[in-house]
């Protein structure tokens, strides 16, 4: 760890420590996990994901969502990764998860941990690990996880839905889904802030520009909007997108808050933080102090990553990421 991940880490892990105080964190877990039983495994993730990430930039995008989805629904567990079998439905074939992908990269990070150390190392660690190397190589803070997760051997398609806020949910919904994941109304602000990297597909914004635009977006925005997505009603399966944002459309930071109070906001979810008294101040806050937003937002993204974990003998360890060892 250089020195300014290092620099950076130290508040974190004072908060680590301090969420299993306040009894908010999860203290099965901990840092450095694997020293004995396979010690290379934290610099293993980062290699492979550093090594993904120059031939495919966008996978550093999809390992931070990888653990929204898996660490929103009931535990940050790996369910997500689970394939469909016969006995499996996988929760990738939720609406929910539609425009994830990379799930086949996990499996190469997966395999180089199991050439060192075979079901050794967890899933659901991986997912972690690589969302924290993820946020580093996308310009955001090094989050010192704790480690010790231990794979769901089932899937939960069935309540998805219930767990994952969409979109265009309202922003009480989506206030409240956050919260029951252990994320207050500040974290939630802040870790919207990963929309200011990847993009969206037509098929999320086409309900903001046709019949007629939504009026909180900037005019100017809309038409580039409508140029981008000209069909009001886009194929799903077409490369029909618009970035997140134009600036700096690979890097987690502020520009994301700024664009909201410029009525930039791409959708419906982000454009509410700022016409709702409760989220406003917050954006503007986080607008105005770059370093602000990335601590809320690494303090944000270390308390989602310990929610409810399954950790000493609950679960397994997959020996490959997309079905259980039974299968």
């Amino acid at each position: 760890m250089g020195f300014n991940e290092s620099t950076r880490a130290i508040p974190l892990l004072l908060s680590a420590s301090l969420f299993c105080l306040l009894g908010l964190g999860n203290c099965d877990l901990s840092l450095n996990y694997y020293n004995n039983s396979c010690p290379r495994t934290e610099d293993i993730v980062k290699e492979q994901v550093e090594k993904l990430y120059r031939k495919h930039g966008n996978t550093a995008v999809s390992w931070v969502r990888n653990l929204f989805h898996d660490c929103m629904l009931k535990s940050c567990d790996a369910s997500l990764l689970l394939e469909t079998t016969e006995a499996t439905i996988s929760e990738q074939t939720s609406p929910r998860s539609f425009g994830m992908r990379n799930f086949k990269y996990v499996n190469t990070i997966k395999d180089a941990l199991e050439a060192e150390c075979p079901v050794t190392v967890s899933c659901a660690d991986v997912v972690a690990l690589s969302a924290r190397e993820a946020v580093v190589l996308l310009g955001g803070p090094y989050i010192p996880m704790r480690t010790g997760r231990r794979d769901s051997k089932q899937s939960y398609f069935e309540v998805v839905e219930d767990f994952i806020p969409n979109h265009n949910d309202s922003l009480d919904l989506v206030l409240s889904r956050f919260q029951s994941a252990g994320i207050n109304t500040e974290g939630t602000v802040a870790l919207l802030g990963a929309h200011s990297v990847g993009r969206v597909h037509c098929a999320n914004l086409v309900n903001r520009l046709y019949p007629t635009v939504d009026p909180t977006i900037d005019q100017e925005y809309a038409e580039y909007l409508k140029r981008r997505c000209p069909n009001p009603n886009p194929d799903p399966k077409e490369v029909e997108y618009a970035r997140n944002d134009n600036e700096t459309p690979m890097v987690i930071d502020n520009i994301y808050h700024k664009n909201l109070l410029s009525h930039k906001g791409l959708l419906l979810v982000d454009q509410q933080l700022v016409s709702d008294p409760s989220t406003v101040s917050l954006v503007e806050m986080m607008a105005a102090n770059n370093s602000y937003f990335h601590e809320i937002f690494a303090s944000s993204l270390l308390l989602l990553s310990e929610n409810n974990p399954l950790t000493g003998d609950e679960g397994e360890v997959r020996s490959d990421c997309r079905f259980v060892n039974s299968e």
